[in-house]
């Protein structure tokens, strides 16, 4: 035996009446269940506590993305540091006779550091994951 039901009248905006409409017919559920089940909810003591649980892991996972993005970036950063470093200190100045072969040479090597980038970044292996397995688990 099915529960009673009361009838009730509502008047909804034309485009909610759409969006029910729609929803009802992509789930395959009657409109009145649909209405049903966002009353429920609407009046449920905890359905705020909800929404706030999901919130709240959403924000969790988030802060955990923005940590691991504040770690490789100080990670590149801190390797770009240390190399301008080691080949400032490393690399005698050019004397001026010089100049000219070294910036054909430089443009070339430079376009062959862009290759190997790109070709880093698409296949990998990437520079945080070389560090996970030289420094080990449980860092960054």
């Amino acid at each position: 035996m099915t529960a009673k039901r009361i009838k009730h009248t509502i008047r909804l905006p034309p485009d909610l009446s759409a969006q029910l409409a729609e929803f009802s017919i992509r789930k395959r559920v009657p409109q009145a269940h649909i209405v049903e089940a966002a009353l429920a909810s609407f009046f449920s003591p905890d359905g705020s506590d909800r929404i706030e649980a999901a919130v709240s892991r959403r924000l969790d996972r988030l802060s955990r993305q923005a940590d691991r993005l504040e770690y490789h970036i100080e990670v590149s950063n801190e390797a770009l540091a240390l190399f301008i470093r080691f080949w400032l200190t490393s690399t005698p100045p050019l004397p001026d006779t010089a100049q000219a072969a070294a910036r054909a040479t430089g443009k070339d090597r430079y376009e062959g550091f862009l290759d190997a980038l790109s070709r880093r970044m698409e296949l990998g292996p990437k520079l945080s994951g070389e560090l996970s397995k030289d420094i080990g688990p449980g860092v960054g």
